[in-house]
This record gives C-alpha cells, sequence and structure tokens, in this order.
C-alpha cells in the first residue's frame, strides 16, 4: 500500500469540509483517508490556530485582592484550619472509644 502525501491547502480543505459537515469519519472515507489522520489532522490545527492568534485574545484575566480583602480571606482560612483540627481531634477520639467498646473495630477505612 502507497503511503499518499497530502498538501497543507488539502488538508486544510479537508479539515473545513470536516467541520462543516460534522462527521468526520464520513469525510475521511469520502477521501480515502483513515479517520484517526484527519482526527489527528485535526488537533494539529487547533494547535496552529493557538499559535497564530492575536495575543491581545490570548489575555487571561487574574484576580488580585485588595490588602483588606487578602486579611478577611487568611482569617476564614485560619477558621476554617481550626474547625478542620478540631473535627479531626473529635474523629480521633471517638474512634478510640469506639475501639475501646470493640476491639474487633478496623481502625483502617477502605
Amino acid at each position: 500500500m502507497q503511503r499518499r502525501r497530502f498538501s497543507v491547502e488539502m488538508k486544510n480543505q479537508i479539515i473545513q469540509e470536516a467541520k462543516e459537515v460534522g462527521n468526520a469519519s464520513q469525510v475521511a472515507r469520502r477521501h480515502s483517508i483513515d479517520p484517526k489522520i484527519l482526527y489527528r489532522w485535526m488537533k494539529a490545527a487547533q494547535h496552529t490556530d493557538w499559535k497564530q492568534a492575536d495575543p491581545a485574545n490570548k489575555v487571561v484575566a487574574t484576580y488580585t485582592p485588595s490588602p483588606q480583602e487578602f486579611r478577611t480571606l487568611e482569617g476564614e482560612n485560619r477558621q476554617l484550619k481550626e474547625l478542620l483540627g478540631e473535627k479531626d481531634l473529635e474523629i480521633a477520639v471517638l474512634r478510640d472509644l469506639l475501639k475501646k467498646q470493640d476491639p474487633a473495630y478496623r481502625t483502617r477505612l477502605r
């Protein structure tokens, strides 16, 4: 079986047709191409589209809290850590009580 080479223009044309039709397998059969190859071309085309895109469109907005918001978030974080520590301690105490009442109790949870 002889390998065929497709030009970049032909690949782009087939990819565009697959996007328009919405069924890449059908388009691949029409052009006597393995669907896996067409999917690979489509994936590579997405990456090249990203590289060629305008840098202004790639900017991702980030949120930076003000110093006051940051302090309140740190306070909430500290409170939540304290609550979590208390809950862990409570669970450990309850497990110890259970173990004392029933020595056959499994300490490891699955």
